[in-house]
């Protein structure tokens, strides 16, 4: 088994409304500029080094935030190569039976879209980890993500790289696994993803989605809920398209929804959003079976936010919950 850090860095579209969206097969939340890797050795310590740069096709002038982020220019990515050559490149030094480790879902959710949209293959990638998971586990900590910048900290990392490059940033990761019992964090790795991302709802026992995706890359909240990919939910069970009711925004940035299948009956949907380093937002999605316990809780706060509602009479949409 290969294990390698990787971080990646990626420009965004200027608008959500751009018009090359009408032409791709998906909305594309990044196009991936810049591809950084350390291989961990047979002790879990950093090895060997990889990195590249990356030529967009579909994003090609430089977002602000972005270009203020990583001191990515026009310059720069000029000189990039096309993502094809580039993941080829990154493919043959990983070798076969590859795990990613990475701080966060973000670099998995950008890395598939980015392989999806250039019809590339996926099937080499053993598994993916997400270390904020183990890091969260091991140090006692709770259940919000923690930055990069913060575990460093903790463990009294020196900052000697730079911040916001792919390379630099999953080398200051890889620093970080050292202070981890590594081993012990992958064995007991899906364990620790039901510990953490089972946040208890209010008045209710802790319970386990059966489904939990991370869409990474929104300008905004209300742009998070004009996608397609996050709200149109197919049955877990059968793969109907489900119907649902209006999000409630249960305060702390998160929202849930009541969906229904018409054979296998309710789903309780949550959308947990955090704000990124480079101010876009990321979007959880959990599924949970609707027992009558969560349906009753689901009603219970969409009534209450129809009683603070009271009093206005504009017709709100999803956004005014946003």
């Amino acid at each position: 088994m290969n294990y390698v850090v990787i971080d990646l860095e990626w420009n965004q579209a200027m608008s959500s409304k751009a018009a090359i969206f009408n032409k791709l097969p998906i909305h594309l939340r990044g196009e991936i500029i810049e591809i950084g890797a350390v291989k961990l050795d047979e002790n879990f310590k950093p090895g060997e080094e990889f990195t590249v740069d990356v030529r967009p096709i579909y994003f090609k002038r430089m977002h602000y935030k972005v270009k203020k982020l990583t001191g990515f220019d026009a310059e720069r990515l000029s000189h990039g190569i096309a993502f094809e050559d580039a993941f080829q490149q990154f493919r043959e030094w990983c070798g076969d039976d590859v795990t990613f480790l990475t701080w966060g879902y973000d670099d998995q959710g950008i890395m598939e879209q980015n392989i999806i949209i250039h019809d590339l293959d996926w099937d080499w990638i053993h598994e993916w980890i997400n270390l904020q998971l183990i890091y969260n586990n091991q140090t006692g900590g709770d259940k919000n993500q923690k930055s990069l910048a913060t575990a460093m900290e903790h463990f009294g990392i020196e900052q000697t790289r730079v911040a916001h490059d792919a390379l630099g940033d999953a080398y200051n990761t890889a620093l970080i696994c050292t202070h981890l019992d590594l081993p012990f964090g992958i064995e007991h790795y899906d364990e620790a993803k039901r510990i953490l991302s089972s946040k208890p709802s209010s008045g209710n026992n802790e319970r386990e989605p059966i489904e939990h995706i991370v869409f990474p890359g929104y300008y905004s909240k209300s742009d998070a809920f004009a996608d397609d990919g996050l709200i149109s939910i197919s049955c877990p069970t059968c793969e109907q398209e489900m119907s649902h009711l209006r999000w409630i925004n249960q305060g702390d940035q998160r929202y849930m929804n009541l969906y229904t299948c018409p054979d296998d009956g309710k789903y309780l949907v949550r959308v947990k959003f955090r704000k990124t380093d480079d101010d876009s937002w990321t979007a959880n999605r959990l599924i949970y079976e609707a027992d009558p316990k969560l349906i009753d809780f689901y009603k219970s706060k969409a009534s209450q936010s129809r009683r603070h509602g009271r009093g206005h009479s504009k017709k709100k949409s999803i956004a005014a919950n946003v």
